[in-house]
Formats: C-alpha cells, sequence, structure tokens
C-alpha cells in the first residue's frame, strides 16, 4: 500500500535514498502528491494504453511536456529524462 511505502521510505538513510534517486530518478516525490481520485476515474476512461495518449471520440490528445510537468509538479525539464 502507499502508507507501506511512505514507512519504508522514511526507514531509508540518505545513503540509500541518493542511490535509488540515481537509479529511479524523482519517483519518491509521487508518494506525496495528493491524487483527485473523481478527475483520475473521469480521465482513465479516455485513457488510450495501446497509444498513451487521451482519446475522445476521433481525436486523439498527448499532453506536452509542459503540461507532464505541471500534472506532476515538476520545476524543471531535466534534459536526461525521458517525459
Amino acid at each position: 500500500s502507499l502508507q507501506e511505502l511512505k514507512e519504508i521510505w522514511d526507514q531509508w538513510n540518505d545513503k540509500v535514498r541518493q542511490l535509488f534517486y540515481s537509479n529511479y530518478g524523482d519517483l519518491p516525490y509521487l508518494l506525496d502528491m495528493k491524487v483527485d481520485k473523481h478527475l483520475f476515474r473521469a480521465l482513465a476512461q479516455f485513457w488510450n494504453p495501446a497509444y498513451s495518449c487521451f482519446t475522445f471520440g476521433k481525436v486523439d490528445l498527448v499532453p506536452t511536456v509542459e503540461e507532464y510537468m505541471a500534472l506532476l509538479r515538476c520545476s524543471k525539464i531535466q534534459v536526461d529524462r525521458a517525459y
């Protein structure tokens, strides 16, 4: 569960956390994100996993890098990351 992941993260020392960051990037920040469950359910209905985009009728929409940054509350683009 999410709570268990938070507890594991809290038990790790700085060295282990840095190793995790070097392998997985900013993934731990997702532990602190608040998710609007109603919005998530609504968006999930339109997500097309085959094309990694949202499909509304015959229109496919893909968030821009800037929109992903806003959704993930990421403050800057990191050139060595895939978005």
